[in-house]
C-alpha cells in the first residue's frame, strides 16, 4: 500500500482515496435525490443551484469529519465489518444531529426535511457497500507493497517483533530477510532468503517493490554495492528506522542510528508556528469548553451526590511540562480523597481508590476536561504527549532512550500515544508511549494536532485506552 505525504505526514493513499470518493457520495446524493424528488416539468425551471451547492457542501464536509472522528480512515483499523458499520452509523447519526443544529439555527439555507433524509439514507448504503467492497480488495496480497528486508540481524527481527498483526501489515508483504555477511543472525532460518541470484537479479525475479535496510546492528564491513546498484536501478530502498516511522507512527528509539535522526527531516520549530499553535490551542479550549459545560456541570453533581458536598470536586498534581518546568494540572477527582497518603504510585487496571463516578468519568474521558484551564493558561497544549509524574521521570528516562526529548514540546491533553496505544501504567508502557511520543515530537505540525484532536472522538466515544 503506497503512503501519500500531505503536510508532512503520510496518510495511507487508498484510505486517502476513499474519504474523496466517499465525499464526493455524499455531496452527489442531495443533487440526485432533488432531481429524483422533482417533477420532470420543474427541472428546467429550478433555481435554487445555490442551496443546492450549500446543502451539499454542508453534508460533504460534516459527515467525512465525523467518520474521521470514529477512526473509519485509519489505516491500521482492526475492526470487522461489524464494527466499521457501526461506526459509520455512529458517523452518520452525528452528521444528522449537526445538520438538524443548522438547520435550526440557520433555516433558510437548509431543502427540506425529506430530501436531507433520504440523501443521509442513500449515501449510507452506498458507503456501506462501498467499505465492505474496499476491504476485501486491499486485504488482498495484490494490492500489498512486496518487502524485502535487508538483514536478518536484532534491527530486522523488530519487524516480525513488532509488527505481528494483520492490520499492522495491511499495506504490505514481507518476502524474507537476506542475511548479510558478519552479523549476528536474530531472525529464524525458515525466514531466510538463500540465492545464487545477485540482489538486483533477485529483486527483479521476485518483483520486488522496496527494500528495507536493517543493517545498523551489522558490523562497518557490510558490502553496500548490491544496494546502491538496486538504487541506482530505481528499487525503492527505506531504512528501517524510516519504515517504522511510516507504517507504525513510530521512532523505534530502541534501533535508532543517531545518524538518521540528525540526517532525516523532522523536529521543525519556529515562532511563527509556535503562535499557530497557540491560536489553535486558544480556539479548541473554548470551543471545547462551551461543548463540554453541561457535562462537567454534571460531573460535579455526580461527585457531590456521591462523596458529599464538602467533598473536594478538583484535584491538582504536580507535572513535568515543556523544557522540564513543572506546573499544576488540573482534573476532577476520581479517587479517594486518601488515595495517596504513601506517596504517588501508578495506577492500576483494576485501582480500589478508585471511586464509582471516577471509573465512569476515567472511561469517559471526562476527567480531564479541567485540563482546558491548563490549556488556557499555556501550561499545556491541547495535543502533546502527556505530562507525567516528576517523581517518575529519572527512573524513566534511566531506562527509556531519548526520553527527556519529549519535553522539547508542550505536553498535551491528547495525544498520538494515547489514539495508538493504551493505557499506560507501567516503565514498559511509558517505553512503547515513548516511541509515538517521539514522533509526535519530531513530525508535530497543525495539520498532525487537527487530524489527532479529531481522533480523539473515537478514543472518548469507544473508551480506548481508558483506565
Amino acid at each position: 500500500m503506497t503512503t501519500t505525504k500531505v503536510f508532512r505526514q503520510n496518510l495511507k493513499t487508498p484510505f486517502l482515496f476513499l474519504l474523496c470518493l466517499e465525499t464526493l457520495i455524499l455531496f452527489s446524493s442531495v443533487y440526485f435525490v432533488t432531481y429524483l424528488r422533482m417533477h420532470p416539468d420543474q427541472l428546467g425551471s429550478f433555481n435554487q443551484f445555490d442551496t443546492l451547492l450549500i446543502n451539499a457542501s454542508i453534508i460533504g464536509v460534516i459527515t467525512p469529519i465525523a467518520m474521521l472522528s470514529t477512526g473509519l480512515y485509519q489505516g491500521n483499523t482492526r475492526e470487522g465489518i461489524a464494527g466499521i458499520l457501526i461506526r459509520i452509523s455512529v458517523s452518520f447519526v452525528a452528521a444528522i444531529l449537526i445538520t438538524a443544529i443548522t438547520a435550526y439555527l440557520v433555516p433558510d439555507i437548509i431543502l427540506g426535511r425529506g430530501i436531507i433524509a433520504l440523501a443521509f439514507i442513500q449515501s449510507f448504503f452506498i458507503i456501506g457497500t462501498l467499505r465492505v467492497i474496499f476491504f476485501e480488495t486491499i486485504d488482498s496480497d495484490k494490492f500489498k507493497k512486496r518487502i524485502l528486508v535487508y538483514g536478518a540481524g536484532e534491527t530486522a527481527s523488530h519487524i516480525d517483533n513488532k509488527l505481528r498483526r494483520k492490520s499492522d501489515r495491511r499495506g504490505f508483504d514481507i518476502v524474507g530477510y537476506m542475511p548479510v555477511e558478519h552479523q549476528i543472525q536474530a531472525v529464524p532460518e525458515s525466514q531466510h532468503i538463500t540465492t545464487h541470484l545477485s540482489l538486483l537479479e533477485y529483486v527483479r525475479e521476485m518483483e520486488i517493490d522496496e527494500i528495507v535496510i536493517a543493517i545498523s546492528d551489522a558490523s562497518k564491513n557490510i558490502p553496500v554495492n548490491a544496494l546502491v546498484n538496486c538504487k541506482l536501478n530505481g528499487i525503492d530502498t527505506i531504512n528501517i528506522l524510516s519504515f517504522f516511522e511510516r507504517e507504525a507512527g513510530q521512532i523505534r528509539v530502541d534501533i535508532i542510528d543517531p545518524a538518521w535522526l540528525v540526517t532525516s527531516d523532522g523536529f521543525h520549530k519556529s515562532q511563527f508556528q509556535d503562535a499557530v499553535k497557540r491560536v489553535f490551542d486558544i480556539f479548541a479550549s473554548l470551543i471545547i469548553l462551551l461543548i463540554a459545560s453541561p457535562f462537567m456541570l454534571l460531573t460535579i453533581v455526580a461527585i457531590w451526590i456521591e462523596d458529599g458536598l464538602s467533598a473536594p470536586i478538583f484535584y491538582s498534581q504536580t507535572r513535568v511540562g515543556k523544557q522540564g518546568k513543572t506546573f499544576s494540572i488540573y482534573k476532577f477527582r476520581s479517587m479517594r480523597t486518601d488515595a495517596e497518603t504513601e506517596g504517588a504510585v501508578w495506577a492500576a487496571k483494576t485501582d480500589s481508590r478508585v471511586t464509582k463516578v471516577g471509573a465512569f468519568i476515567r472511561k469517559t474521558r471526562l476527567d480531564e476536561f479541567p485540563q482546558i484551564a491548563n490549556v488556557l493558561n499555556g501550561s499545556m497544549s491541547f495535543v502533546g504527549p502527556r505530562p507525567e509524574r516528576p517523581e517518575f521521570i529519572d527512573n524513566l528516562a534511566n531506562q527509556i532512550p531519548y526520553y527527556h526529548e519529549r519535553h522539547l514540546v508542550k505536553p498535551g491533553v491528547t495525544g498520538w500515544a494515547q489514539l495508538l496505544y493504551p493505557y499506560g501504567s507501567s516503565v514498559n508502557d511509558s517505553y512503547q508511549k515513548q516511541l509515538f511520543d517521539m514522533y509526535y515530537v519530531k513530525n508535530h505540525n497543525l495539520f498532525l494536532d487537527v487530524l489527532i484532536l479529531l481522533q480523539t472522538v473515537e478514543v472518548v466515544l469507544f473508551g480506548k485506552g481508558a483506565r
